[in-house]
């Protein structure tokens, strides 16, 4: 069976290109810019052009038909109006990865399925994704476009360690700031719960929707079985790191209020919600299914790997002193009120 990627090479998308390239029964391509295609595996084909170059696609595409394409780097709905032109007519099935921050801000019920509403008035890159998959479904019903929507929530690699709380240039300030046994920011007060999800587990349950007929028309949510505090998130960093963790409870309304990076939507919009996925709709789709990377193992994995890798370590003393100032800040007005 074909499939094609467009992107291929991100967060999410790896780990379903490293696992596809070890199975017989797929030959996959990737449609990309060619910018992060150094580590692919030789049997991948690379088809290097611009996705918004629409007319340059077309041509290059013109003798290719595929059972599975899927569009990793769609946010806004003119995207998947391109898309929908160039693949109405060559793939048996359509998948497009959406958000799980789609789901309804605040919440009313932790638990979150594919029925839970979608409504975030917090986050713009969340509207989108609403927008781009009410399209997608609509192409569906009115012209049997042969879509599969997929929702992943908080995933993370070797790469990165994914915190809450964050500069510009991601988390390495934060680890760097444990390292150095200085506070780190925790947004509210901890307790609050959250999911995430190893990308070789989200790739295993991505992978069984892939060619999946049944799955057309259909949304699904993609996410670990974990369920775990924000507290308890970052103590097994710490855990991990050998030292102690110092966490500074901040509320994440102060935090989206006071500037300048930008925590309406990433805290208020996402992270701020306890959220508790139910992932019975995807098991029943694939079976055997279940995520096999606990937290632990897979936060232990990217800090081996970032610790190890300079070029991971990316500085970000903006963030550092940004955050020595809100918390001398806060502890100034802690002292006065007393």
């Amino acid at each position: 069976m074909k499939a094609l990627f467009i992107g291929g090479t991100g967060t999410i998308s790896m780990a379903i290109t490293k696992a596809l390239a070890e199975n017989e029964q797929w030959e996959l391509f990737l449609l990309n810019r060619g910018n992060r295609n150094s580590s692919l595996p030789d049997n991948v084909t690379v088809l290097q052009a611009d996705i918004s170059d629409e007319k340059a696609c077309a041509e290059l595409l013109k003798d290719y038909s595929f059972d599975v394409v899927c569009d990793f780097i769609g946010f806004v709905p003119s995207q998947l109006e391109r898309d929908y032109r160039l693949f109405k007519d060559k793939t048996r099935q359509f998948i497009y990865i959406s958000s799980a921050s789609a789901y309804q801000k605040p919440v009313t019920d932790y638990r979150i399925t594919e029925e839970t509403p979608l409504e975030n008035p917090y986050w713009e890159y969340s509207r989108n994704k609403i927008l781009c998959e009410a399209y997608l479904m609509q192409m569906y019903r009115e012209n049997g476009f042969p879509v599969t929507i997929v929702r992943p929530s908080h995933t993370y690699d070797e790469r990165s360690v994914p915190v809450g709380v964050h500069g510009d240039m991601g988390s390495w300030q934060v680890i760097r700031r444990m390292l150095d046994h200085k506070p780190v920011i925790l947004h509210g007060d901890g307790t609050s719960l959250w999911t995430l999800t190893h990308n070789s587990d989200f790739a295993r349950g991505f992978i069984g929707l892939m060619g999946n007929l049944s799955a057309i028309g259909q949304i699904y949510q993609i996410t670990g079985d974990e369920s775990l505090t924000w507290q308890r998130i970052y103590a097994i960093i710490a855990e991990q790191l050998g030292v102690e963790l110092v966490p500074y409870y901040v509320s994440s309304a102060f935090l989206a209020d006071i500037g300048p990076y930008d925590f309406t939507g990433s805290l208020i919009g996402d992270k701020a919600n306890s959220v508790v996925f139910d992932n019975t709709k995807l098991k029943e789709a694939v079976p055997g299914f279940r995520s096999l990377i606990s937290f632990e193992e897979g936060v232990r994995q990217a800090l081996d790997y970032v610790l190890s890798h300079p070029e991971c370590q990316i500085p970000d003393p903006e963030f550092d002193a940004w955050c020595d100032r809100v918390i001398d800040t806060l502890e100034e007005t802690k002292n006065r009120l007393k």
